[in-house]
């Protein structure tokens, strides 16, 4: 975790606490007082609320007894099964949830020493790319004695109730905790990146090749740290309705446990099958279980000697647990969330990742150069008028993970904004020198385009080729203001840097050296009929283009007269009367032969669309022809924020 902490509405823990111990007096929060405006944002939705500490509700309170179990709590009144499933995942992970509860030991009740409380307690989120440190008093709201939001199991421990206060002081509210997706609350525990699947949408449930790709990746999902929860929207069904086979509806429950099992002589004969695919399953409430195939009472389970089980290790620790077939829950569940802890440290045995993380904004300007809130791909005129982020694929290629988040919108609810905005993102391959930003969609490649949802992040897992990339966050709708965390994972650093500047800055040394006059957008697409260089009849070109002072060079093709290259340059050209020059070479041990080449005016004026230029040797427009044709597309223009 990184050393700096932020303090949460400016609150130092050890300062207040120690106030409070000096005064002889249990701290009471003045930026979360215990009164309605911290449970609602609606006031239409008061009840009746006392406010206790928890010695008020039993004789021996502690934050912890016996360690932390992912069984350890209730929902309650609220709509918050997501939170609650969250919970239940962070108690799997000791490493996790210590970074959430500092200092647990610390901030215990000690029974020895009763003058050493002081009704304060302090917990750590990952709030919008910052670990912070939200401090809160113990009052609690209860009805009737009983606490009326989330609870343990076990009368006298009280970390899930507090750890949910905080959260709610983050939100503005606990009513504002009140429906929401686990993936968030893990990422704010976490830090991790969230994906959400849609089930039904990606045929998972009929298509045995696509749940097979995703058992495993989920199975490495878990292996890794990660985490998974699972729910069934229910368009056209009351949310917690139950289905047929016992599953709740609109119901987020935990994934603990994934298995692939490779079954013995006399279960292979049971089952008809070598190997069993099987999810283990937590459902918040404690209660209300699977009924379909290895439910508790099912016949597949009779088949089963108990030694068999625990060698599978097909156990079930709790009430609420329960184990299925990966088959029927893809059949049966409709949206999957992900959390990935992806591992960035250089101390590991697993595969590490180059991280780069950068905050950015979606923000509304009159003038189009000044614009970020284009809007998506589909406001032709606008999607380029969003921020720009520049990064590279140094490798052949590379496997990227790209997360867009945008701030967290509970706090919003008071003022009736609190909605998610629907974003999400494309990837371009623009030219290998692009260093100012894109104003039209020429040569450039569109690769990549993220899933559009109104969830808190997208994420985006992609192999691309070596190159330059512009990555462009976008709102769907154009002109919506927020900000967001754009976060990216590479195999080698990606040097991600958002692009600012629309053209070369005027300095003074443009007035001694020259301003650039002209921009010019060069594609060299491939070539055909090259001169054969081996005994094998092939060759190994690139090509070379050179403008000014400056040129750029593709990367080999092997073994090809026919070579697709896909080369992509932009020059800012100063002297206009100086042609461009495009060249193609053979790759040799000992020196490059020269292929031919085209020289190019490149005007303004000059045909826009793809062209196949003929191969000449070296001199002016009328040197010898050469074997061999380019296809390039060649665009120019003297408003150097034209392109």
């Amino acid at each position: 975790m990184s050393s700096s902490v932020q303090l949460f509405q400016g609150q130092k823990y050890h300062e207040l606490k120690g106030q409070c111990l000096q005064q002889g007096r249990l701290f009471e929060d003045p930026e979360f007082p215990a009164s309605d405006e911290s449970l609602y944002y609606d006031s239409a939705a008061k009840g009746r609320v006392e406010w206790k500490r928890p010695k008020d509700l039993c004789e021996d309170p502690h934050l912890l007894v016996d360690g932390m179990s992912s069984h350890d709590f209730h929902q309650g009144k609220l709509g918050n099964c997501w939170f609650v499933a969250a919970c239940s995942c962070l108690a799997l992970r000791k490493s996790l949830w210590q970074q959430v509860i500092p200092d647990y030991d610390e901030q215990e009740w000690d029974p020895k020493n009763p003058r050493k409380y002081a009704g304060i307690f302090r917990f750590r989120f990952w709030y919008f790319g910052e670990w912070t440190e939200v401090v809160v008093d113990d009052l609690l709201p209860t009805e009737n004695g009983e606490l009326i939001y989330c609870r343990s199991n076990v009368r006298n421990e009280f970390w899930s109730a507090l750890l949910e206060k905080a959260y709610a002081k983050l939100a503005g509210s606990y009513q504002a905790l009140d429906g929401g997706c686990a993936a968030e609350a893990l990422v704010d525990f976490t830090g991790a990146v969230a994906e959400s699947i849609n089930l039904a949408e990606g045929k998972y449930g009929e298509v045995i090749s696509e749940q097979m790709k995703l058992f495993e990746d989920l199975m490495k999902v878990h292996k890794r740290g990660g985490f998974i929860s699972c729910s069934i929207s229910s368009p056209g069904r009351p949310s917690e309705a139950e289905t047929e086979l016992g599953l709740v509806v609109g119901h987020a429950y935990s994934v603990t446990a994934i298995r692939k099992l490779r079954l013995g002589e006399t279960l292979v004969f049971s089952f008809k099958a070598e190997k069993l695919f099987m999810v283990r399953l937590r459902n918040p409430w404690g209660k209300k279980e699977w009924l379909g195939a290895w439910s508790d009472s099912s016949e597949e389970w009779k088949k089963v000697s108990d030694s068999e089980r625990k060698n599978l290790g097909l156990t079930v620790e709790n009430d609420g647990e329960f184990w299925m077939t990966f088959e029927d829950w893809c059949k049966n569940f409709t949206d999957v969330d992900i959390c990935r802890t992806v591992n960035t440290s250089y101390f590991s045995l697993h595969k590490t990742w180059e991280e780069e993380m950068m905050y950015g904004a979606w923000a509304k300007h009159p003038e189009p150069l000044l614009n970020r809130s284009g809007g998506c791909f589909d406001n032709r005129e606008t999607f380029l008028q969003n921020p720009q982020y520049l990064f590279a694929v140094q490798k052949a290629e590379d496997k990227v993970l790209v997360s867009l988040q945008q701030e967290d919108r509970r706090k919003y609810k008071k003022e009736g904004k609190g909605d998610n905005i629907t974003i999400g993102f494309e990837i371009l391959k623009v030219e290998d020198n692009r260093r100012y930003r894109l104003h039209k969609l020429t040569v450039q490649e569109r690769v990549a385009t993220s899933p559009y949802s109104n969830t808190r992040s997208v994420f985006l897992r992609r192999t691309l080729q070596q190159g330059r990339y512009v990555l462009v966050p976008t709102t769907y709708l154009p002109g919506v203001p927020t900000k967001f965390i754009l976060r990216l994972y590479t195999d080698v650093p990606s040097k991600l840097r958002e692009l600012k500047a629309d053209r070369p800055k005027m300095t003074c040394w443009s007035l001694l050296c020259g301003y650039p006059r002209r921009v010019t957008q060069i594609k060299v697409h491939s070539a055909e009929g090259l001169q054969k260089q081996d005994r094998s009849g092939g060759a190994d070109p690139y090509v070379l283009i050179k403008c000014e002072n400056q040129s750029r060079r593709s990367p080999v093709q092997h073994d090809t007269t026919s070579p697709v290259f896909n080369t992509q340059v932009i020059f800012y050209r100063k002297d206009i009367d100086s042609a461009v020059t495009i060249q193609v070479w053979n790759s040799n041990l000992l020196s490059d032969q020269f292929l031919g080449q085209a020289v190019l005016a490149a005007s303004p004026g000059d045909p826009r669309e793809q062209r196949r230029l003929r191969l000449r040797g070296r001199g002016g427009g009328e040197a010898a022809e050469l074997p061999g044709h380019i296809s390039v597309t060649v665009l120019s223009s003297d408003d150097l924020a034209e392109l």
